[in-house]
């Protein structure tokens, strides 16, 4: 065997064994996603909940290895999806259930499946839309973050020791706000593709060191506060951009008639 062929196998044998690495952090995703629901059923609700965040953490690393060793392919694609309506779809659709919808009867385990049904959609919108387009940002609430504002209300309610009737009606009415956000047209932010200037990279360090900061002070809290932004942003925004529009059209009326 020449030196190039050899050179050439270790070539494809190292490009293997990278392309393992998306797989293995997306089946810790996974895992974590299962024992979320595990750690639900048995009742351990802050369990399932610091789980679901584990799983979102790996969900985001996954995507991020593949790209930067160039092993993203169609079968890692859809073995992430597969996992995400696990870990961001049933995970936290159960957990909600035996937290809090339970004692609704049917209307709780409907808003769960409803929660579950609208994950299952959100995941097949975005894998068969043009990806391209569109890379800062989504197209509805990512699964992640809907999952993500289910746990860290568990935690931040556990936090301040919220119970009774009136916390039980609130996370009713977030499960189905979060479906229905999910399947929405509303635009939100990606992080996916950061487009930052050199000349500012060094802010944006700052930044994230502040960051972590404010969210190691008290994480339960914090970690909410940060859910509830970004899932706000996007009505916020929606909001904006038509009043805009509005104001926008008045002048150009005004502008005719004069």
């Amino acid at each position: 065997m020449t030196k190039h062929h050899k050179q050439k196998k270790f070539n494809l044998d190292r490009k293997g064994k990278i392309s393992l690495l998306p797989s293995i952090l997306t089946t810790v995703s996974l895992f974590s996603g299962f024992y979320a629901i595990v750690s639900a059923i048995n009742g351990q609700y802050l369990h399932a909940a610091v789980a679901i965040i584990v799983s979102g953490v790996f969900d985001g690393l996954d995507g991020r290895v593949a790209r930067l060793t160039g092993t993203t392919s169609k079968f890692g694609m859809e073995y992430d999806s597969l996992c995400d309506l696990v870990a961001f779809g049933v995970a936290p659709a159960i957990l909600a259930y035996e937290w809090v919808l339970r004692p609704y009867g049917r209307y709780g385990w409907l808003a769960a499946f409803l929660y579950v049904a609208t994950t299952a959609l959100r995941l097949a919108r975005f894998n068969t839309q043009d990806t391209g387009s569109a890379k800062d940002e989504f197209t509805g609430l990512p699964c992640p973050a809907a999952a993500g504002m289910i746990a860290t209300s568990v935690m931040f309610c556990g936090f301040f020791d919220f119970t009774g009737p009136v916390k039980s009606v609130i996370m009713l009415a977030t499960v189905y706000a979060l479906s229905y956000l999910m399947v929405s047209s509303i635009k939100y932010l990606s992080f996916k593709h950061p487009q930052t200037d050199r000349a500012k990279k060094f802010q944006v360090l700052v930044g994230l060191v502040l960051l972590i900061m404010v969210l190691a002070t008290e994480p339960r809290v914090t970690l909410f506060a940060l859910g509830a932004v970004y899932v706000l942003s996007g009505p916020l925004a929606a909001v904006y951009r038509l009043l805009v529009r509005e104001k926008k059209a008045v002048a150009e009326e005004q502008e005719d008639l004069a």
